[in-house]
């Protein structure tokens, strides 16, 4: 493994650690509201803080992306961190987050960490050798047809200005698909277009630090990923269309029908 992917899965298991322990006292956390429907509360902050503690032990030059602390740093090299993505679901008690661990070195994503710390899942991959959960390689589905395919998506939550173009997407993808699934931790649902159980996915705005570590595990599986148009701007935009190759197309076809709406 290489040693920067090694620093990653430290981080990432030591803030696994922190919220499945959290996870047996919820009732005890103290929750903030950052904005409407976005909530943080102490178990993201106190993973944020493990996860910073390993990477800047290693790494003390390096910049960081944070979600809770944001920027800090300046360096070709660039960790961006969720600690814990899917707070909702945390806080609720609903089975479904997950830690997200991406480096950035010169504006492209080298090393890539999705754990799950419910199911003790860890999804990793380094650029050019692959993607692999709990060591196994993995690769997106072979399914071919829209209407045979499962789509993971994230119904807009914070920022409503996308939201009749959404529904509208929405409405066509129920009618073409086999199933859509929201299970509310975008990291989770890329690493699970990249080991195959999700055909494909998309999302409109998303963080860097929701999609940087997803991306990367779908690239290395053999997937495909791009904004709503396709193009190489789902960081910045943070739209995100994603998929096997052949679904991949079909998605943003139906997609793209529906962008003249997008403010």
């Amino acid at each position: 493994m290489h040693p920067m992917l090694n620093t990653a899965v430290k981080a990432a298991r030591r803030a696994g650690s922190i919220i499945n322990r959290a996870s047996q006292n919820l009732d005890l956390l103290k929750v903030e509201h950052k904005s409407y429907n976005d909530f943080v509360s102490e178990v993201d902050k106190a993973a944020e803080n493990a996860i910073l503690e390993v990477i800047q032990d290693a790494y003390p030059n390096h910049a960081i992306l944070a979600e809770e602390s944001g920027a800090q740093g300046e360096s070709e090299f660039m960790w961006i961190i969720d600690p814990l993505d899917g707070t909702t679901n945390f806080l609720h008690g609903f089975p479904q987050y997950s830690v997200s661990i991406a480096l950035s070195q010169k504006g492209i994503i080298t090393q890539a960490v999705v754990f799950d710390p419910v199911h003790n899942d860890l999804y990793t991959a380094t650029r050019g050798s692959g993607a692999f959960l709990n060591d196994r390689r993995i690769r997106v589905s072979k399914r071919t047809r829209l209407e045979d395919a499962l789509i993971g998506t994230g119904f807009p939550f914070r920022n409503f200005d996308n939201l009749e173009t959404y529904i509208a997407i929405f409405r066509e993808m129920v009618q073409k698909t086999s199933g859509i699934r929201r299970p509310g931790s975008a990291a989770l649902d890329l690493a699970s277009v990249a080991a195959g159980r999700f055909d494909g996915f998309w999302e409109f705005a998303l963080s860097p630090w929701d999609i940087a570590a997803g991306t990367l595990l779908i690239t290395e599986a053999g997937g495909l990923i791009g904004d709503q148009t396709g193009g190489p701007d789902y960081l910045s935009s943070g739209h995100v269309v994603a998929g096997n190759p052949k679904i991949f197309v079909q998605l943003l076809k139906l997609i793209s029908s529906h962008l003249g709406e997008m403010p």
